[in-house]
């Protein structure tokens, strides 16, 4: 049993690096650079980005653990999550919607940034005594984030057919790291997601999975619904290596670690669920919602 868990902790950190930059590299081969940076002039959009990534998403986490009876390693666990949007299956997620890949770039960029900017302000606020440096949080998101997406786009730009036959092989290599990745995570942290039974933390991160992904919807319903659905599923994806960074430097109670490990298969599972149903709910509001 020992050596399974030693293997499925050694198989996280490549696993983790595959999910993040072979996500981000897909939509960056399968999306024109112009149309992505489009969506940085929509000035609506933009605000209603910032509004859910950084005032509403921290607001529901603090309300919830105000609320759920959950022990503090656990709700300052889901507070880190709240500062950390945006996971890198967010394209998967919102292809599977019908959504707007080039909103989802520009969605992805905003929060990465937002992140860098946001992530040294919160962290002493949630965790009072911790502080991270800026770029110890910038440096995996502009690795694994922001530089295979402007790799793929500029390599797209320059040859598409290259880009359209390295997409090919990277879909399925990012399909299979995501599969690695949950696996390990189980397995690592199996126990102590058994142990967070009957600790409010599961019901805490699904509360809050339900709530970010209702209220982004509710806060995006006067978008078109191809970008309603990057926000809504944007609001609800969370970056856990982000949302790790700063327990790096520090010596956390273990159940912190699990509860943001918790956050990738409730997240998951809760994002996919809801994609499905996006897909299906465009054509009946569309005319509800004006453009």
């Amino acid at each position: 049993m020992e050596g399974i868990l030693h293997l499925a902790e050694i198989a996280i950190r490549p696993a983790v690096i595959l999910f993040m930059a072979g996500n981000l590299l897909a939509i960056g081969l399968e999306t024109d650079g112009r149309a992505a940076l489009a969506p940085l002039r929509d000035l609506r959009f933009l605000l209603i980005v910032m509004v859910v990534d950084w005032l509403f998403a921290p607001a529901l986490a603090f309300a919830i653990v105000r609320v759920v009876p959950m022990a503090e390693p656990y709700a300052v666990g889901l507070l880190l999550v709240s500062l950390a949007p945006a996971a890198p299956f967010l394209p998967m997620m919102v292809r599977r919607a019908g959504g707007d890949l080039s909103y989802t770039a520009a969605f992805m960029l905003v929060a990465a940034l937002g992140t860098v900017l946001m992530m040294p302000l919160g962290v002493p606020v949630v965790v009072p005594g911790l502080s991270v440096e800026a770029w110890t949080v910038a440096r995996p998101l502009l690795v694994l984030l922001i530089l295979p997406m402007g790799a793929g786009m500029a390599l797209r730009a320059v040859h598409r057919p290259i880009a359209q036959k390295l997409l090919a092989v990277v879909r399925p290599i990012a399909g299979a790291a995501t599969v690695v990745l949950l696996l390990a995570i189980a397995i690592r942290h199996g126990q102590g997601f058994f142990g967070a039974i009957g600790s409010f933390a599961i019901a805490g991160q699904l509360l809050y999975a339900i709530g970010l992904i209702a209220g982004g919807y509710l806060l995006a319903i006067r978008l078109p619904p191809a970008r309603r659905s990057v926000v809504c599923l944007g609001a609800c994806t969370r970056n856990l290596g982000a949302a790790l960074a700063p327990l790096l430097v520090a010596d956390p109670d273990p159940r912190t670690t699990v509860m943001v490990a918790l956050g990738v298969p409730l997240t998951l599972a809760a994002t996919w669920l809801a994609s499905g149903w996006l897909g299906k709910v465009p054509a009946e509001v569309s005319s509800k919602a004006p453009s």
